[in-house]
């Protein structure tokens, strides 16, 4: 907007042009602040976790051991409604362990650091990472669990499907790990955004949005820790469900359920044999 007459100072309104954000100190192809705010997260991660098990008591658990029982426990609880841990207790410590760490990790923009310590989970480098990690984890414990055949079956060849929305099934399991990243890295990289327009604001009243947006995005870091564990848990939960699927291509609980009807057909074949078969003995012989 050019000044009404001279004196005046030039409004512009294109100052978001000026913000750079998702730039990164990169060498050798590598994102260097990404890697060190990583490795700060996760040493925060493991360094708690040592305090927390150090003075765990047997009695009644309070301040940062109420909170990690009950972070577990909530675990416990959605994994065994979705899947059973006795199915896969694995899932648990993968649950919590994900919960923490991208938690903190989502957490350190707010020290203030002087942007030493971006948020590493602001880097779409890093949610691809965890969120492929995941899925590959998922495809190769289903595959695992449920039988090769039995697994990809239920995914390239869904019986319960029309043939012309099998090819969905793919696109929907190629999906997932794309969609998991960008949803956690996408509210990271709008609250480093959000932040720098509040830079653009006159000091004196900059500190005002700058403490009001923070706390909300601390509140959006704890939903997105939880989103991204509780996906994965799902994930898991549909990988064990192709186990259970009556429409895969070999289900395998078909196989199972036809053998114990023929079991139970020849114990009761035998039992009505040993019914109608006379005890014909020897007279004198005592039975």
């Amino acid at each position: 907007m050019e000044p009404a007459s001279a004196g005046e100072p030039v409004m512009r309104y294109d100052a978001a042009t000026n913000i750079h954000v998702g730039t990164h100190l990169t060498r050798w192809g590598v994102n260097l602040d990404t890697v060190w705010s990583t490795v700060v997260a996760g040493l925060i991660v493991v360094i708690g976790g040592l305090i927390v098990a150090r003075r765990a008591t047997s009695g009644v658990p309070r301040g940062p051991q109420l909170l990690w029982e009950t972070l577990v426990r909530g675990v416990e609880d959605q994994v065994e409604s979705s899947i059973g841990i006795r199915t896969a207790p694995f899932v648990v410590p993968l649950g919590v362990t994900l919960f923490v760490f991208i938690l903190v990790a989502n957490w350190l923009e707010i020290i203030p650091a002087l942007g030493a310590l971006p948020s590493p989970t602001g880097d779409v480098n890093l949610t691809f990472a965890m969120a492929v990690f995941v899925v590959v984890w998922v495809h190769a414990w289903g595959a695992h669990h449920s039988g090769k055949r039995n697994y990809w079956g239920h995914i390239f060849n869904p019986k319960d499907r029309p043939i012309i929305l099998r090819p969905f099934n793919v696109i929907e399991e190629l999906v997932r790990p794309i969609s998991l990243a960008l949803r956690l890295f996408g509210n990271l990289f709008a609250g480093a955004i959000m932040i720098e327009l509040i830079g653009l604001f006159p000091p004196y009243i900059a500190w005002g949005p700058n403490v009001v947006w923070k706390i909300f995005d601390m509140f959006i870091g704890v939903i997105q820790a939880a989103i991204f564990a509780l996906l994965t848990i799902l994930y898991f939960a549909f990988a064990n469900h192709a186990e259970d699927d009556p429409a895969s291509a070999d289900y395998k609980g078909a196989d199972d359920a036809q053998a114990d009807h023929a079991q139970a057909d020849d114990a009761q074949a035998d039992d009505a044999q040993a019914d109608g078969v006379e005890d014909v003995r020897p007279e004198g012989v005592p039975s």
